[in-house]
């Protein structure tokens, strides 16, 4: 699928607009990023802003999540947004439902350069601050 990218949620979830004016709300495959109201939430919200706001995606999915959501690879000139948000440390790699080796060298490596919430002495997973929310 393609189209424009028209709304940045948080640091995984994009909302993009078809050439049929259709909007189509994406959850970036894969990863996982700081929730809204937790440490880095911002961030990692205006990182993924600064890669595909306002541009053309390309998106390669194969289903959607329980709410409707795609499931997808977002690609901007090429370039793979998903790992690019591993690359920058904002975003945890989704080992649970993902096994991409390329993707977790890319967690692995934005932990050893503590990038963005690896600057975090104790960061906490999105799934577990989630969980304790509840």
């Amino acid at each position: 699928m393609r189209g424009r990218v028209v709304k940045v949620a948080d640091g995984d979830t994009i909302t993009v607009l078809d050439a049929a004016k259709t909007q189509h709300k994406i959850r970036l495959n894969a990863i996982d990023a700081p929730e809204k109201h937790q440490a880095f939430g911002e961030a990692s919200r205006k990182h993924l802003a600064a890669l595909v706001a306002g541009k053309d995606v390309r998106v390669e999915y194969a289903k959607r999540d329980k709410y409707g959501r795609i499931l997808g690879v977002v690609f901007v000139d090429g370039r793979d947004v998903n790992l690019e948000m591993l690359r920058a440390g904002y975003a945890w790699h989704y080992k649970r439902f993902d096994n991409n080796p390329t993707y977790a060298q890319a967690e692995k490596d934005a932990r050893e350069k503590m990038l963005g919430l690896w600057r975090d002495q104790n960061p906490e997973a999105p799934w577990d601050f989630r969980m304790r929310k509840k």
